[in-house]
């Protein structure tokens, strides 16, 4: 049954465990040790727009690093079958992204949301948004316009996200970011005091020096591995894309509640 309200910690973790977006997820062990060893190998497109250089090459150091900070079983020799994401991890990172909107909340910053995953998180950021204009944050509007090699760099709610063909496109590329953030230094308009995104609309606003807090998921390890460098703010464990985005309210109000935000 759905959770009315906002949640406490205990009910919000057994409600992602039930929903499986922390705890038992959908992504089974040998996805995730694929993609960390495609980022160690140097496939830019596990970098979700970081510079990575060489220092994560080898890939037992990824997953300590994700068995840490995410909660997937650190035993190397274990290949196959399920795989998890610890809850208390997730409503940690959620704690840590709340004091952030709150100090943005404070300074009335200017704040972009974005998202690679528009069927999981879209309105997750969109709620954010919500709050935080109502508490005095301007949120960036982007220039009209952009586009990448993928599509074009749209915004709705909101959230920008890359629509292609008329549907709105998963992306882990950096590209959009970086078409955002060039095209605000170019009309001569203030880059964001803070990005929250996801994918590489996070990393790539982390790698370009701004304040950037992301969600990502147990087998895209490159945020969480900015995070442990500084160079990403906070990185939330999480499935990014459960059966239905509904199942992300309760969080969200979780979240906003922490961040000392009320949601229109």
């Amino acid at each position: 049954m759905p959770i009315s309200g906002t949640p406490s910690r205990a009910q919000l973790v057994d409600h992602l465990v039930r929903t499986r977006i922390a705890g038992d997820v959908a992504t089974p062990r040998e996805n995730n040790l694929s993609h960390y060893r495609l980022l160690a190998n140097g496939d830019r497109n596990f970098w979700l727009g970081l510079e990575l250089g060489e220092r994560w090459a080898d890939e037992q150091d990824v997953l300590a690093v994700m068995a840490e900070r995410v909660g997937v079983n650190d035993d190397p020799e274990y290949r196959f079958g399920q795989d998890t994401i610890d809850p208390e991890l997730t409503v940690d990172g959620l704690d840590r992204l709340a004091a952030r909107l709150r100090k943005a909340a404070e300074g009335r910053e200017r704040v972009l949301f974005a998202t690679g995953h528009p069927g999981g998180l879209l309105d997750v950021h969109r709620a954010t948004a919500a709050a935080l204009r109502t508490a005095g944050c301007e949120i960036v509007v982007i220039p009209d316009g952009l586009q990448t090699d993928e599509g074009y760099v749209m915004q709705f709610a909101d959230v920008a996200v890359l629509e292609h063909g008329a549907t709105l496109w998963h992306t882990h590329s950096g590209e959009p970011m970086r078409a955002i953030l060039t095209g605000l230094e170019q009309a001569g308009r203030p880059l964001p005091d803070l990005v929250v995104a996801d994918h590489g609309w996070a990393g790539y606003a982390a790698q370009h020096g701004l304040d950037s807090l992301g969600y990502a998921d147990c087998n895209d390890p490159a945020l969480f591995l900015a995070e442990s460098e500084g160079t990403l703010q906070v990185a939330v464990p999480l499935d990014d894309h459960v059966v239905s985005p509904r199942h992300y309210d309760p969080m969200t109000a979780y979240l906003l509640a922490a961040a000392g935000l009320t949601e229109v």
